[in-house]
């Protein structure tokens, strides 16, 4: 019996064929990689290759590595095994990886999202034998508000607080989830001031997006200058000596797990706004079936659930264990210096 196309080891998922890791989470000599997300870009490999957007995020995060940028649809070989990177809509730069070999075809996600979030390239279907996807949000409890919607909350919820004499932090992931909140975020109503881990990032990927102004938040700054205005932070920075220094303030989070009550009341959130940069479970299951794929394998968060449900449908699907983790496990392990 042949091994197959794609395999799972303890170092990563494996192109034995290509001798090519995708996403791997221990050091490898070649590294194809999705996006920049510390859990599925790590450090320590010897040769990175990822879509060209996402060269600069990397390099921000791990510093001087070897990497080359490919762009969208660009077919490069490896030992006769034809790659191709494709938009997954997560965050700027995120790919969905192609690999194609003796007419097999499969596609590896990442992380994926499939709303149009007008900052990112939007998700592309590409169709395939075999599609590994996530399952962050792999329950029907999970069906997402337009975008649009969301954030004309958030920015009435921001006048509020305004009126109050208040000011509003709104906590999300420094890669992706801030730059999505900042993009929308109404810069009349008041200025938009950020933690220096969004500030950091957001710098990088100015020159591919057109932001609202920021204000860098430092020792020097006094907290009567955010009154009324918008504080963007990490969640990380919650409870921290750093916020404690913002009363009076009104929190809240943009998160996909805000779908729950219970999950607002764990983080002590003041407002919470569904808002997640992950398919939610129509979207999981659109983006499987154009795809046209047999066979499904389900990676991280509810895949259990998700695998049963899709063999219900004729899928022939299973599940397979990664060290990818959810967004908050993303953020905790990035390290930031507060100016």
């Amino acid at each position: 019996m042949k091994n197959p196309l794609l395999e799972f080891t303890d170092k990563g998922i494996y192109c034995s064929v290509a001798k090519v890791y995708l996403d791997p989470w221990k050091p490898v000599d070649k590294a194809i990689i999705t996006h920049g997300h510390a859990d599925h870009s790590r450090y320590g490999h010897k040769n990175y290759i990822t879509h060209h957007r996402n060269v600069p995020i990397i390099k921000h995060r791990l510093g001087d590595i070897n990497v080359t940028g490919v762009n969208w649809n660009e077919n490069f070989t490896i030992n006769n095994v034809k790659f191709s990177l494709h938009p997954a809509g997560h965050i700027i730069g995120s790919s969905l990886i192609r690999v194609e070999h003796k007419g097999e075809v499969w596609v590896f996600t990442g992380d994926y999202k499939t709303e149009n979030d007008g900052i990112s390239t939007p998700y592309d279907v590409v169709k395939c034998d075999t599609f590994i996807t996530e399952c962050t949000f792999g329950l029907p409890a999970f069906k997402w508000t337009p975008q649009n919607e969301v954030m004309d909350s958030i920015n009435n919820w921001w006048l509020e607080n305004q009126a109050e004499g208040k000011t509003s932090i709104l906590f999300g992931y420094s890669l992706g989830k801030a730059q999505r909140l900042l993009k929308y975020l109404n810069p009349e109503i008041g200025k938009i001031y950020t933690h220096g881990a969004i500030e950091n990032m957001t710098q990088v990927l100015r020159p591919l997006v057109d932001f609202p102004e920021t204000n860098l938040i430092t020792k020097e700054t006094k907290k009567q200058e955010l009154l009324g205005n918008m504080v963007l932070a990490p969640p990380s920075a919650h409870g921290s000596s750093w916020i404690k220094k913002m009363v009076p303030y009104v929190t809240g989070s943009a998160s996909g797990w805000m779908t729950f009550r219970g999950a607002r009341r764990r983080r002590a959130i003041d407002k919470g706004f569904v808002l997640s940069d992950h398919c939610d479970w129509d979207g999981l299951l659109e983006s499987i079936n154009a795809t046209g794929a047999e066979k499904v394998i389900c990676t991280h968060g509810y895949s259990d659930i998700f695998s049963k449900y899709l063999r219900e449908q004729g899928y022939d699907a299973r599940t397979e264990e990664t060290q990818y983790g959810e967004e908050e496990t993303t953020e905790l392990e990035e390290k930031v210096t507060i100016r």
